[in-house]
């Protein structure tokens, strides 16, 4: 008889193997992503690169947050 109180130790049948390990490699890229972006805005505002420069690289760390909030949002337990 199974015990009424005890956690089953499955795995989630809604996540495939395949999609657990897209999540694992997902956020650290995206951080990765998220602070050479950041630094790069900030090397590019300093040095007097062209604006556009700067806008490409500031355009790129917002995608990162934004995309960062989604997939915690999405996953969150």
């Amino acid at each position: 008889m199974a015990d009424p109180y005890r956690i089953p130790q499955t795995p989630d049948p809604t996540v495939r193997p395949d999609q657990a390990a897209g999540r694992r490699v997902l956020r650290p890229l995206l951080w990765t992503v998220l602070i050479v972006s950041a630094a790069a805005n900030g090397v590019s505002s300093i040095t007097g690169l062209p604006a556009l420069v700067g806008i490409g690289f500031g355009v790129v760390t917002l995608g990162c947050v934004a995309a960062l909030v989604v997939h915690h949002y999405r996953h969150r337990r």
